[in-house]
């Protein structure tokens, strides 16, 4: 056995790691830790506490005007004469080593505390001891001490049943399991307050970032993915779709405050709310697309449409839900001719909450010495933050490589896209990337004038071939490439980094095995999927 600077006793056969202000004990075997997800911990700590704030200054507005209510007539007043900060609950329903419950715990001053729970009897043991050597104590959920951190040996899924009922639900849901988070999405949204926050990673990309497997996307997350350079943000529609699905079949709905594509995985923060009416909003919040096979156009086919009305006299809104027309589009691209595939249904609404993610920024601008990976953080947070509502982006050069023509430069492209009246950001899934309103139509015409300019050569390109389908069309309109002054390199004063290179041992860990692993447990991991290795804490 032996010690290090910290004082904490390293018994032999295990390794220190220290991430911020917690430390753990690491072995072999016994849970898998991946030091890449820092970033993912990092975003989490932060959208959290920032989430409790913002709900404690909510309810202490409440307990205000209740106050004021009380002491202007006969209302009942509220039962304590000083507001008390709420302190809220939150459920890691798969925690292994048990960091990201540690961390939550002494990182986050509203916190309650956290029920971490594991499987794993070998992950069990080694929370325990995590949680000692962080001056957290051990407890169980029954415990009526009700320490900071209390562990739970069981299946996730009963764990969060038990909670679904109203009196025993938490504030905070946490599911970042090996793989995908499928299996856990319907107990997760029954188990979660009304307002409270569902926090989900899915590592498994090749699912839900690529077409090798439709059939296992759709057993999942009831959609069939897309092939197109912008799969990455359709990957985080579909998992958004399923969470959207479950949620509401119990009268909830989501509210998508930060969705992230982030090296390997996705990461998504939502609210959870009741609302029956929101319900059935969700009509045409999410959609079916048309994906172009070669140039990659999309083509959107919500499911439904919403017809409010709004009485003049009384002012109230009625809705009325009707099917939507269709088809869209023939069976062919209008650009380019080429064959369609059919991808969805997928969310189609806003990926992120402008304000929150705005508000994310300026506490970790506040706390950066709380954060190892500010840096990264304060970039991608920027660049959702500026991220366009709109569906999909592209980059400049891939759409030249439609037209087997010179790529323009980014500014190029944007300044065009600006000088045309359209809007442009740009995404978070993936550098030199942009987003626009501009109809695909409207963009194919930007690069048939970059062409004029900077001509193609037309022998290389086969007859009949969907490039010279593409500059045969004539342009409705001429690009202006002048540089505008709210293109994307004048607007950017401040250097960020927003896309990060790949990390030493950058990708996904192997998984931790036991020797003596119960039958429930195996049956439960070979019930997984494991088509994309995943990244657990």
């Amino acid at each position: 056995m032996t010690s290090n600077l910290t004082g904490i006793e390293i018994p032999d056969g295990l390794r220190l790691h220290t991430e911020n202000t917690s430390h753990i004990l690491l072995s072999a075997n016994e849970a898998f830790l991946n030091p890449v997800q820092e970033f993912n911990r990092d975003m989490s700590v932060a959208c959290i506490r920032v989430w409790s704030e913002e709900l404690n200054k909510s309810k202490e507005e409440r307990w205000k005007k209740k106050s004021r209510q009380a002491a202007a007539g006969p209302t009942q007043a509220p039962r304590s004469s000083e507001y008390k900060p709420y302190k809220f609950v939150i459920l890691e329903a798969l925690s292994a080593t048990g960091l990201r419950s540690i961390r939550y715990a002494k990182e986050i001053p509203l916190v309650r505390y956290v029920i971490a729970n594991d499987l794993s009897p070998a992950a069990v043991e080694a929370m325990k001891r995590n949680i000692a050597i962080n001056d957290l104590g051990t407890g169980s959920e029954s415990d009526p001490t009700r320490q900071k951190v209390q562990v739970n040996e069981g299946d996730a899924c009963s764990l969060m049943y038990h909670h679904r009922e109203d009196k025993r639900r938490v504030d905070v849901v946490d599911l970042d399991p090996y793989g995908t988070a499928a299996p856990f999405i319907d107990a997760a949204v029954q188990c979660v307050n009304d307002g409270g926050l569902l926090c989900v990673t899915c590592t498994d990309l090749s699912v839900l970032a690529t077409t090798n497997y439709p059939e296992k996307c759709f057993s999942n997350y009831g959609g069939v993915p897309l092939k197109a350079e912008y799969c990455h943000e359709s990957a985080l529609r579909l998992v958004l779709h399923a969470i959207s699905t479950s949620a509401s079949r119990y009268g909830r709905v989501i509210e998508p405050l930060l969705s992230l594509s982030i090296d390997f995985y996705v990461r998504i923060f939502v609210r959870i709310r009741t609302s029956p009416i929101e319900v059935k909003k969700l009509l045409n919040k999410n959609s079916i697309f048309y994906i172009c096979t070669t140039c990659q156009s999309h083509y959107e086919q919500p499911l439904g449409k919403v017809v409010a009305k709004t009485n003049e006299t009384s002012g109230n809104t009625n809705y009325t839900f009707k099917t939507q027309a269709g088809p869209l589009v023939a069976d062919k691209c209008p650009q380019c001719d080429s064959n369609l595939h059919v991808a969805g249904p997928m969310w189609s609404g806003p990926l992120h909450d402008p304000d929150f993610v705005g508000k994310v920024i300026s506490h970790v601008e506040e706390n950066k010495s709380l954060y190892g990976t500010f840096s990264r953080m304060r970039g991608m947070l920027t660049v959702a933050k500026e991220e366009l509502p709109n569906h999909f982006y592209f980059t400049p050069s891939k759409v030249a490589s439609f037209f087997h023509c010179e790529t323009p430069s980014l500014d190029d492209v944007a300044s065009a896209l600006l000088n045309a009246g359209h809007s442009v950001s740009r995404s978070h899934a993936c550098p030199g990337s942009l987003k626009t309103d501009a109809s695909h139509s409207q963009l194919h015409d930007i690069y048939r004038s970059w062409i004029k300019i900077h001509p193609v050569k037309f022998e290389n390109i086969p007859e009949g071939s969907p490039a010279r389908r593409l500059l045969a069309k004539e342009n409705i309109t001429e690009a202006n490439f002048a540089r505008h002054p709210a293109t994307i390199s004048t607007l950017e004063t401040i250097k960020l980094v927003r896309y990060q290179e790949n990390p030493k041992n950058w990708g996904p860990g192997k998984r931790a095995v036991t020797k003596t692993e119960n039958p429930d447990l195996k049956r439960k991991r070979s019930a997984e999927v494991l088509e994309e290795p995943a990244a657990k804490h």
